[in-house]
């Protein structure tokens, strides 16, 4: 690989979650959230998405009087909270330039309601920013990385009632004023297209609440208030931090047809115009036309308050930020398909792909092919902020993980994106998911392995929490220091 197919001053680093890293649940004033009430499944089938997601009101009073932090592996994560300047110490050596993080909402406004925030919450991440710039390592930062807190899923319908806008606003400006000499890179929502596929980790709705009927209204509802409070915050803080830069952040949900068959082409431009949908509306700043006509074919009463399609309009992302795990495929006729499953939804198999352990298809191209999608339709620079494979890591007599498949999948899909360059797409950075391991957001274990830094824990949280480098943390620092010369 030529040395200038990434340009000076690409942001190579990595990506975590504070649900799914921090620990510390009940600590410093912290709130109750939507991750600390997800159990661990790692018996579940992985086809099966529905038990992997799905929630009851029952489970949430269970787990609000639960004190487990077993069940619950989101509430032990691996203890960055209290390890995090071991963590960046082992960032810096491999050569991070960036590190996607996310501020606990619960943290800041424990119930989300509170009139001031909590100063233990603000300083902690003060500390670590600072920490962060020590190293010379860039803070990306999430705003809502699926921990809101569960006062407002049980007392305001979580996204549902419109004066979430308000009390997020109100977050949001507080971190805004307070890190406003640290942190340029901020994201909005993570992955705000899976409203559909987790409701309640993204937007606070429990199903049960609802008549059958009505759930797809309200779940439109609340996405329509998280498109007018991303509106709103990147309005806030390009007024509070004017070099700053907001972005979106979409889960790639690339879909291909099973074959040429015209009614299969229609079946995956559909499945990627919907995807587009979540972006469309934070970048373009408008709603597309399908989808207004989807509402009024299928008597969806979504309500905008007025001035809200002026608001959307006004104040459109800076930057796409995205994930990317794996394409899908589609078929007319699917029920008679193999299915496989992975962070999206079940889908047809594609047999020009590899599957892993965890039944999810590893497809690099389809990354290529997402970015030059993404650019051609936005214009907008591109952020990858999460990209990983989940695997078994084996600790050898003498100590080491020669963790090699993890290597191949990221030098292919770092091939991948400097292909995408050589097309004349414009990518900011890229932060592989999980750059240390990290609890699992779907199934809460530890067993499904992402980072180049092994943590030991296992699934019910007993271990050591000792930190050890594999043999992919040598790789990617080597990466980095050729600036993605040296694959």
């Amino acid at each position: 690989m030529s040395k200038n197919r990434f340009q000076e001053g690409f942001l190579w680093g990595g990506a975590t979650a504070a649900n799914q890293c921090e620990g510390a649940w009940d600590v410093d004033g912290k709130g109750l959230s939507v991750a600390d009430c997800s159990t661990y499944k790692a018996n579940v089938d992985p086809k099966d998405y529905k038990a992997q997601h799905g929630i009851t009101s029952a489970d949430i009073e269970e787990a609000m009087k639960s004190k487990d932090v077993s069940k619950y592996g989101k509430r032990h994560g691996i203890d960055f909270y209290n390890r995090y300047k071991e963590d960046l110490d082992l960032f810096q050596e491999m050569g991070f330039k960036v590190l996607r993080v996310s501020i606990q909402w619960t943290r800041i406004y424990p119930n989300g309601i509170e009139e001031e925030p909590n100063e233990k919450g603000l300083k902690h991440y003060e500390e670590m920013f600072i920490e962060m710039k020590k190293r010379g390592i860039e803070p990306l930062v999430t705003l809502h990385h699926y921990e809101m807190p569960i006062y407002l899923c049980n007392n305001y319908d979580g996204w549902y009632k419109r004066d979430v806008i308000d009390l997020f606003i109100r977050f949001c400006k507080t971190v805004f004023e307070r890190y406003k000499s640290l942190v340029k890179y901020w994201l909005t929502f993570n992955e705000i297209d899976s409203v559909f596929r987790h409701p309640f980790t993204t937007v606070g709705i429990v199903a049960d609440r609802y008549p059958e009927e009505k759930l797809d209204e309200v779940i439109y509802q609340s996405v329509h208030n998280q498109f007018v409070a991303s509106a709103l915050a990147t309005k806030y803080l390009h007024e509070i931090i004017p070099d700053a830069q907001m972005g979106c952040m979409l889960t790639r949900t690339l879909t291909y047809p099973e074959n040429c068959h015209p009614q299969n082409m229609l079946l995956a431009l559909k499945e990627n115009r919907e995807n587009y949908f979540y972006s469309d509306v934070q970048v373009l700043g408008e709603y597309p036309k399908h989808i207004k006509n989807k509402w009024k074919k299928n008597n969806i009463n979504v309500e905008f308050a007025p001035g809200d399609e002026e608001i959307i309009k006004c104040y459109p992302v800076d930057f796409v930020s995205f994930s990317y795990y794996m394409s899908r495929v589609t078929s007319k006729d699917e029920d008679q398909k193999e299915k496989v499953s992975g962070n999206l939804t079940s889908g047809v198999k594609n047999p020009y792909l590899e599957t892993t352990e965890w039944n999810w298809q590893i497809d690099p191209t389809g990354l290529h092919i997402s970015l030059v999608e993404l650019y051609d339709r936005y214009h907008k620079p591109l952020f990858i902020v999460e990209n990983g494979v989940g695997c078994k890591d084996k600790i050898e007599e003498d100590g080491s993980i020669i963790d090699d498949y993890r290597i191949k999948y990221f030098k292919d899909h770092i091939e991948a994106i400097a292909g995408a360059i050589e097309d004349g797409v414009e990518v900011i950075g890229y932060t592989p998911w999980g750059c240390i391991d990290m609890v699992s957001m779907s199934t809460c274990q530890m067993s499904k392995r992402y980072g180049f830094i092994y943590v030991d824990v296992d699934d019910l949280g007993n271990g050591t929490y000792e930190r050890k480098k594999k043999k992919s943390f040598y790789w990617y620092k080597k990466v980095i220091f050729t600036n993605g010369a040296n694959l």
